[in-house]
């Protein structure tokens, strides 16, 4: 009773660090300027022609379209998009045996999957809103993506080869033992082009410095310097991003309180 009672502390610490990270990133979401691309280009022209262009940055939060005159294309779905991610899951059934306490054996058959392959892919655009358009370096970012594909495709490949679109995998030697194979299911969501999306971030004139100092529309998007501050891209709003984080810090806050709660009584229990 004493151990679980530990366990339980232990994890009321655990989620102690999860509430506190959660609540300092829902604070800096609360923090961050919402802001326009022009606000932004003229902040850095007015700062870089005061003290030099590299050393002005602001976290801030804006609403645009993504748009690039190179869009990615989906490896699946062949769909035009800004970023993507594309998994294939190869689902299988197995005979498992189980011996009981008395050395009675059980046979079931259940089900399992495991990843064969999966591919990330973004590349930097142009968020345009009403009042102009700024970079956006999306390395690092937590992006949102919405699912396009997903599809399952019974059996086994004829001649060991997966294709599907411009996905092509020769598969290996595996899955061999009791396991076999039910069929290949096929996964792809992408941030599009020409849908509204929300960036929280850092705008900096790094790139204008880069560029000589006083060229114009080098405003870029970018991972934060400090670590609270998340670094966002997604087609929900900017208040349902914030309640969504400070959702998770309360319930992690109570999960918190359980664990500490049950703990401490389990110990008090063991110790009378």
């Amino acid at each position: 009773m004493a151990i679980a009672g530990i366990v339980f502390i232990v994890a009321g610490a655990v989620l102690w660090w999860v509430k506190t990270r959660q609540q300092r990133r829902c604070n800096q979401l609360k923090l961050a300027r919402q802001a326009q691309a022009a606000d932004l280009e003229a902040t850095a022209a007015a700062v870089a022609g005061e003290i030099g262009g590299g050393d002005w940055r602001d976290y801030v939060w804006l609403r645009g379209t993504p748009k690039t005159p190179v869009p990615l294309t989906s490896e699946l779905k062949q769909v035009s998009c800004v970023s993507y991610t594309t998994t294939v899951v190869r689902e299988y059934e197995e005979t498992v045996h189980e011996k009981d306490s008395n050395g009675n054996v059980t046979t079931r058959t259940q089900r399992g999957s495991e990843t064969v392959s999966e591919h990330h892919q973004r590349t930097p655009f142009d968020l345009v809103d009403a009042s102009g358009q700024v970079r956006v370096d999306p390395v690092e970012a937590n992006i949102e993506q919405v699912e396009v594909l997903n599809d399952f495709r019974p059996g086994s490949p004829t001649g060991g080869m997966l294709s599907y679109g411009s996905f092509s995998l020769v598969l290996g030697e595996g899955g061999g033992g009791q396991r076999r194979t039910l069929g290949y299911r096929y996964q792809e969501s992408v941030l599009p082009l020409d849908r509204p999306v929300l960036v929280v971030g850092t705008a900096s004139d790094s790139q204008r410095a880069a560029l000589g100092g006083d060229r114009a529309g080098t405003v870029t998007i970018e991972k934060p310097t400090q670590p609270d501050q998340p670094y966002i891209i997604t087609l929900k709003t900017h208040e349902a991003v914030t309640k969504s984080v400070d959702q998770s810090a309360q319930m992690a806050f109570w999960s918190m309180v359980g664990c500490f709660g049950l703990g401490v009584l389990l110990l008090l229990l063991a110790i009378l």
